[in-house]
């Protein structure tokens, strides 16, 4: 049911249950025996992805490498999460969420990054680092929001976020 809710919702964001439950084969009343509401379900595929989101993170290796290419690392994969997710505000890499348990996990490692970035030198010293998350996140947010009303491409979008991402945290712009 979570992997056609996710597929369904990543094209329909306003589906209902009826056709998610369409779209998985199963009738409404078995989607509603395993979630109460519909805010339940999205919830559920929420935190599926948030979590998968995650691993990918733990996969990209963040803690290896100079700082930079982490960072170019990190941004790609929550661009793949924008792509792939239902509800592209909710999930992802930099999600907005009014859940601060899901974001956390990911906020702390961007945290740990650019503290690293920045004792090696390859970052700006002179910004707290909290604060550069927190730009990170806002500007990530605009990028996204730039393609889902159209204004960008998702390749547009990702080229001009990896530069201001590395143009925020002082470091090298010439990433391929």
């Amino acid at each position: 049911m979570l992997d056609a809710a996710t597929r369904l919702l990543a094209t329909q964001p306003d589906a209902g249950m009826a056709a998610i439950a369409a779209e998985a084969g199963v009738t409404r009343q078995t989607v509603y025996a395993h979630f109460a509401s519909r805010d339940d379900l999205i919830n559920a595929v929420v935190d599926r992805t948030t979590g998968q989101a995650a691993e990918a993170m733990r996969a990209a290796d963040l803690d290896s490498g100079p700082a930079t290419d982490a960072l170019v690392r990190m941004l790609d994969v929550g661009w793949r999460f924008f792509r792939v997710s239902p509800l592209a505000h909710h999930v992802g890499a930099f999600a907005r969420q009014r859940d601060e348990d899901r974001q956390f996990p990911i906020n702390e490692r961007l945290l740990r990054l650019i503290t690293r970035g920045q004792r090696a030198g390859e970052f700006d010293g002179e910004v707290s680092p909290q604060w550069l998350v927190t730009a990170i996140v806002a500007v990530s947010h605009a990028a996204g929001d730039e393609v889902r009303a159209g204004r960008m491409t998702q390749p547009q979008a990702q080229a001009v976020l990896r530069d201001s991402v590395l143009r925020l945290v002082g470091g090298s712009v010439n990433i391929p």
